[in-house]
């Protein structure tokens, strides 16, 4: 591990061969070839305009909904988480958040200025930048029903700005510019009763508990849910709960949770969701598609 600064005159954090388990959700995952932690937005700019035009570039925020394969990822891993951090009021019941944000921390905030709209929030185990990629949802409420602008980075470390309109949105998709990537949101919100949104970001917060296997490493859901249907009841009614590949196992608790038991590797996770869609298929005829992204190399 060395500071940026050492090498190139930056000022985040720079790794080599950083092992992924360490960066996930799930706790598995070779190691990446490049890692970085951007100090902030400034540093982040300058590392990306840096970079070779065909560098591999990965963004991670929590490593929730991700699946790092256990020979690792090739090329450079961004880790905005802690750097890209601007959290604050600005009028007329907007929210500026950061992308490296957890989204319970941008939940948390908005209710305490007596926003509300952004309670459901606090259900998405990951960060803004990541919940913005996929239009992420929980609860009922979905990432970019609340988003009115962004801006972005590109490669050589332009800043942009987009409107919600220039995305084509969907359940669990968005598609926009290539080679662009989430710094900041815009959150249109409505003025409510902080006390209230406090209490109702409690209580979401403890229906997750309840309702999910949060003691034991996940990625949080791993399929979509089909039309008018749930994965995680087609998976149960196809008697999956509990089925095991190494100690990767499909919870008891919630169907459309894998959870680590402790020593389970990438190579189990993905073959659990195969055999888990492969089942489901056979029973149900639905080919129930992944809501985690799978990235890196076989071992």
């Amino acid at each position: 591990m060395m500071a940026a600064e050492s090498r190139t005159g930056l000022r985040g954090e720079l790794r080599h061969n950083e092992p992924m388990a360490a960066h996930t959700s799930w706790r598995v995952g070779g190691p990446a070839e490049h890692w970085y932690r951007p100090a902030d937005l400034e540093d982040l700019r300058r590392f990306l305009a840096g970079l070779a035009a065909n560098e591999p570039l990965l963004w991670v925020g929590l490593g929730s909904n991700l699946l790092v394969r256990d020979g690792g990822i090739r090329g450079t891993v961004i880790l905005p988480f802690g750097g890209l951090d601007t959290l604050e009021s600005a009028g007329d019941a907007q929210v500026l958040a950061g992308a490296g944000l957890s989204c319970a921390k941008v939940a948390r905030f908005a209710v305490r200025q007596g926003l509300t709209g952004a309670e459901f929030l606090a259900g998405i185990p990951g960060t803004l930048g990541g919940a913005l990629c996929m239009n992420a949802g929980a609860f009922g409420g979905e990432t970019w029903a609340v988003v009115s602008e962004v801006q972005t980075v590109d490669r050589q470390g332009e800043l942009h700005r987009r409107r919600r309109e220039d995305y084509q949105i969907g359940y669990r998709s968005v598609i926009g510019a290539a080679d662009e990537w989430f710094v900041q949101a815009q959150l249109q919100l409505q003025a409510g009763d902080s006390i209230a949104g406090q209490a109702k970001v409690r209580g979401l917060l403890q229906q997750r508990a309840a309702s999910q296997p949060t003691q034991l490493p996940s990625c949080g859901s791993v399929f979509r849910n089909p039309p008018d249907d749930f994965a995680a009841r087609l998976i149960e009614t196809a008697g999956l709960k509990g089925e095991q590949i190494g100690q990767a196992q499909v919870s008891q608790k919630h169907a459309n949770f894998i959870v680590n038991l402790g020593g389970a590797r990438a190579t189990d996770i993905e073959a659990l969701i195969r055999y888990v869609q492969q089942r489901v298929q056979e029973c149900h005829g639905v080919r129930l598609e992944t809501e985690v992204r799978i990235v890196g190399e076989f071992e």
